[in-house]
């Protein structure tokens, strides 16, 4: 844990650094900038414990098992009105307060689903009327379809603000380069904010539920490359890595019914985008 509060604390630090700093020999300028992009990602998590509490349960699954889910590729799924949002994707409207610094809001909408079969450890109670009522210690524990379908594949929700350090990597690398034409830049930013998850979930005879709502929060840092093509349209690749807790997640549609979680994610993403300056 100390590990990874290092290197958030190190990226922060990185993303600042001489950031009013201004170059007069820049032949471009960012600052005024607006971009919007789109695409998607693959993502993984940390194993994870789960607490359910409700009117005749309190227990907690430890060491939980989760990956994502890819939508097969299909252009009509991927690109049609109705269907875009089917696949993992990644939304982001952004504004450069500076050359090098701009703020966005986002979201990403990942998917997370439990393996639905594997073995695991309860403790807790269940006094439900049904074959898993008992008593539990850290008992072995099998978790399958008839006991528990837990996902958040409507999906993962993460809304977010992110701040990112564009760095012109062919100055970083003194190589001639057309900015007009092509811009490359590296990426280094934080993000923070709240996630809403659309969670699908089935705990053995309880009715589903299936609603948007307001869970926890997390937060991320990424490194990316960033290319711009004359001025206008660009292509970026990301690397995210950030830490979700969510301690209210809906199980039923009974309000008493809920569940906590928190985890570790990875996520590779790809966009595409438009941007341009409306003061020039």
């Amino acid at each position: 844990m100390r590990l990874k509060v290092f290197c958030f604390s190190f990226l922060f630090i990185i993303l600042f650094a001489d950031a009013t700093k201004v170059n007069a020999q820049e032949e471009t300028s960012n600052k005024g900038r607006i971009y919007v992009f789109w695409g998607w990602n693959r993502g993984w998590y940390s194993n994870s414990d789960i607490h359910f509490s409700g009117s005749n349960y309190d227990f907690k699954l430890n060491d939980v098992e989760a990956k994502d889910r890819q939508t097969s590729f299909d252009f009509g799924t991927y690109f049609g009105p109705s269907t875009i949002s089917i696949p993992q994707t990644n939304f982001r409207l952004g504004y450069f307060i500076s050359d090098k610094i701009d703020i966005s809001f986002g979201v990403d909408h990942m998917k997370y689903v439990m393996v639905s079969v594997q073995e695991t450890e309860i403790s807790g109670s269940i006094n439900d009327r049904t074959i898993y009522d008992g008593i539990y210690d850290n008992d072995e524990f099998e978790i399958n379809k008839p006991f528990l379908e837990y996902e958040h594949t409507d999906g993962l929700n993460y809304l977010n603000f992110e701040i990112t350090r564009n760095d012109d990597l062919a100055k970083t690398l003194k190589f001639k380069l057309n900015p007009s034409k092509i811009q490359i830049n590296t990426l280094v930013g934080f993000g923070i904010g709240a996630m809403m998850p659309k969670s699908n979930v089935t705990l053995w005879n309880n009715e589903r539920n299936d609603d948007f709502h307001f869970a926890g929060y997390g937060f991320s840092g990424k490194i990316g490359l960033n290319t711009t093509f004359f001025n206008y349209f660009f292509l970026r690749s990301e690397y995210k890595v950030g830490f979700i807790d969510m301690s209210d997640v809906r199980t039923s549609p009974d309000p008493i019914d809920r569940a906590s979680q928190h985890f570790f994610f990875r996520q590779l993403n790809f966009s595409f985008g438009f941007t341009f300056n409306p003061f020039n």
